[in-house]
């Protein structure tokens, strides 16, 4: 595969150009509590990832009610000597509706403190390696979010912090505030999601409609040493396997594709998906969330090729429904 710099490979104790996502863990989204069930899947899912050299692991303190954080701690209560193989980073900021509040985002200090307590205390751990700012907060206050980064920073809580879903204007007033860099942005990109793509190749042409991705976000954090992550990058299995045969022409034509070049490059579907992705020279590193090992297995064959310009190219056409402007 071609040369790549990760820029969390700098500063974090393990990274790898694959996220495994914990969002699966931890028994569904209900109120259950985990059962020896759920802590075996995780077993089974953590040592996939690692044997596959997938050593970030991507949590957030509401996935699945705070389980998927719960069951992860349990493996590293039993196996505490896995968390030396491993950067965790997790993510707040989200509170879901409760008696008579909507569902809201809260980047205060109180709730930060809160739930990075929380995170810390259900993983076990003493540091998260990286927080993350889940999604913008209309209310937010970067003084005040600066004040509780460096409280956690200086207690030894956190160790980086990052954000989610951040557009690049948001992410240069938040860090005007904070005396250390925002390390990561983890972003919607896929082959389903192509705006950030299309903002870039369509935003000077007539004919083309506006995108809801800002111009200029994925430049931001390439000149800002900021790692791009991208969730939903495998777009719930849509070109890998998934009956696309009641599906538009487009998604159709890009399913066919990834299988055919699947066979050319002899690696798994999901490997040519999220091979597209670090085609970028924005060494964009994807999460995958399967909770099926084989599939983790499958995921990690991207590692091992680097698609062609004209096989990148002619993905992205696939996938646009459309020829380039």
């Amino acid at each position: 595969m071609q040369s790549t710099s990760y820029p969390l490979a700098s500063i974090v104790k393990h990274s790898s150009p694959l996220i495994y996502g914990c969002m699966g863990l931890g028994g569904g989204w209900n109120k259950h509590a985990i059962t020896a069930s759920d802590i075996q899947q995780a077993h089974e899912v953590v040592d996939a990832a690692l044997d596959a050299n997938i050593a970030i692991f991507d949590h957030a303190d509401i996935y699945t009610f705070g389980k998927a954080e719960q069951v992860f701690g349990e493996v590293l209560k039993q196996r505490p000597e896995l968390r030396n193989q491993m950067t965790i980073q997790s993510k707040c900021g989200i509170r879901f509706e409760e008696q008579n509040m909507p569902k809201r985002y809260d980047f205060s200090k109180q709730w930060i403190e809160y739930s990075v307590n929380n995170s810390l205390q259900r993983l076990g751990i003493e540091q998260l390696d990286i927080l993350m700012l889940h999604r913008p907060d209309p209310l937010m206050d970067i003084e005040e979010v600066a004040t509780v980064f460096e409280s956690l920073h200086a207690s030894g809580k956190v160790a980086h912090f990052g954000v989610s879903n951040m557009q690049h204007q948001q992410m240069a007033f938040l860090q005007s505030a904070l005396s250390q860099p925002l390390v990561c942005n983890q972003l919607e990109l896929s082959l389903s999601h192509l705006a950030w793509l299309e903002q870039g190749v369509s935003g000077g042409c007539s004919g083309y409609g506006a995108t809801n991705f800002v111009s200029g976000t994925i430049e931001y954090c390439q000149s800002n040493h900021v790692q791009l992550q991208s969730w939903g990058s495998l777009s719930q299995g849509l070109f890998s396997g998934r009956d696309v045969s009641q599906e538009n022409p487009a998604v159709q034509q890009t399913a066919h594709l990834v299988a055919t070049l699947s066979a050319e490059y002899e690696v798994s579907r999901e490997a040519v998906i999220l091979a597209w992705l670090m085609r970028h020279p924005a060494n964009i590193q994807p999460v995958i969330g399967t909770t099926q090992p084989d599939r983790i297995k499958a995921c990690a064959q991207a590692q091992k090729i680097t698609l062609s310009r004209e096989h990148w190219y002619a993905l992205y056409v696939a996938a646009r429904g459309n020829e380039l402007p």
